[in-house]
């Protein structure tokens, strides 16, 4: 995966890694810290729409229950069934081993930079 100041951001602290039409998608370490021991995953079936900003999946831990929002417009192109599998993927490899979903997208909406995301929590 892709070095952390390589990657696009939402204020929904989900991380987007951009490789020609398709976007990779998963929460930051911020996201996953916050919310704790994740233990279940829920993911937008392989081939849907998903509409950018729209929640898409959810993200259960021992503490609470966060929502999984689509950074982009388009139709999901894979999801990641390992994190389904063992969610604390989530938790112990959030950059990498821990992606959510691909989405192919059309055109790309304006995400934060690395420095734009540290900023907004405080890093």
């Amino acid at each position: 995966m892709a070095e952390q100041s390589e990657l696009q951001y939402t204020a929904e602290h989900e991380w987007v890694l951009v490789d020609g039409d398709t976007a990779t998608v998963g929460i930051t370490a911020y996201a996953a810290d916050k919310l704790g021991d994740v233990v279940f995953v829920e993911l937008p079936a392989v081939g849907s729409d998903v509409a950018g900003g729209t929640v898409v999946g959810e993200i259960e831990s021992t503490k609470s229950v966060g929502e999984l929002f689509a950074p982009v417009t388009g139709t999901v192109a894979e999801t990641n069934d390992a994190v389904v599998e063992s969610p604390e993927l989530v938790n112990s490899d959030p950059f990498g081993a821990g992606w959510l979903l691909k989405v192919t997208f059309a055109e790309l909406p304006p995400l934060l930079s690395y420095a734009d995301y540290s900023a907004l929590i405080g890093e």
